[in-house]
């Protein structure tokens, strides 16, 4: 699987909630970022807490967040940003 986002994309993550072992925080689900790096294939942490192996690979990614984004009622300045890695089955392009 090759990856489908690069570095400067606008995505957004999913707004979903299932249960189980999940990598992506709530507070970014349905938030929007840009990419910055593709850091390759890994074994699918959710799949791995359940005892499989991990395949298909998902591709993760390196996404910016501004913090204003993140938390609406933030006071420090515009240029703060959070940078998180996110499996790329989490993510859509904007």
């Amino acid at each position: 699987m090759a990856a489908r986002l690069e570095p400067g994309d606008r995505v957004r993550v999913r707004a979903d909630y299932p249960m189980g072992h999940i990598r992506t925080p709530v507070y970014v689900r349905g938030k929007e970022g840009v990419v910055t790096k593709v850091l390759g294939k890994f074994p699918n942490p959710e799949v791995l807490a359940l005892g499989r192996d991990g395949k298909p690979e998902k591709v993760l990614y390196e996404v910016r967040f501004q913090q204003t984004e993140l938390w609406p009622d933030y006071n420090g300045p515009e240029s703060d940003a959070l940078l998180m890695d996110i499996y790329e089955h989490w993510l859509s392009r904007v």
